[in-house]
This record gives C-alpha cells, sequence and structure tokens, in this order.
C-alpha cells in the first residue's frame, strides 16, 4: 500500500500561504494604502496563468498562491477598514 502525501502537502501549503498573505497585506496596506491592489492582480493572474503550464502538484500550488493573491485584494479593502476603525496604525505620511 503507497501512502499519497499530495493532500497534505496542498493543506500545509495552503495554510502557510494565508500565513504569509496576512502580515504581506497589513504592510502593503500600511505603507501604500489600498491602492497597490493592481499589483496583487498582477501577481495573481500570471501564477493562475503559470499553473496551466506545469504539471501535477505545482499547478495545484501556483494556483492556490494566484487565489491569495486575488484573495489579498478583498482584504486590503478590508485592512482600510480595519485601520479607520483605529484596529491598526495608520501611515502618518499618507492622507
Amino acid at each position: 500500500m503507497d501512502i499519497n502525501f499530495t493532500g497534505i502537502l496542498i493543506a500545509l501549503f495552503s495554510y502557510v500561504i494565508i500565513g504569509i498573505f496576512h502580515p504581506i497585506v497589513i504592510k502593503c496596506q500600511y505603507y501604500f494604502t489600498d491602492k497597490i491592489w493592481p499589483a496583487f492582480l498582477a501577481a495573481g493572474l500570471l501564477l493562475l496563468v503559470a499553473s496551466l503550464f506545469v504539471q501535477n502538484t505545482a499547478s495545484v500550488l501556483l494556483s492556490i498562491a494566484g487565489a491569495g493573491c486575488l484573495w489579498s485584494i478583498h482584504e486590503l479593502r478590508e485592512q482600510t477598514k480595519r485601520v479607520e476603525k483605529g484596529w491598526f496604525p495608520k501611515n502618518p505620511k499618507h492622507k
């Protein structure tokens, strides 16, 4: 009986991506405001397109990273709301 670790690898990678993008979104919103969203859009689309040209687990991992980038666009807007509520510090250099 062979053991397949692919599902566990994908779950672990998904968990890591979520964990990595959380502080990235916070820092990007702080330094660039939510106007940085086109960079997340471009990265997400590039990763999704790249996933079309590779095989097996790599395709899935690229897709997850791409979806993480696209979801970060939403989270940037949510982070702006959290800053306005005072839950996170506002960059004094931005109006």
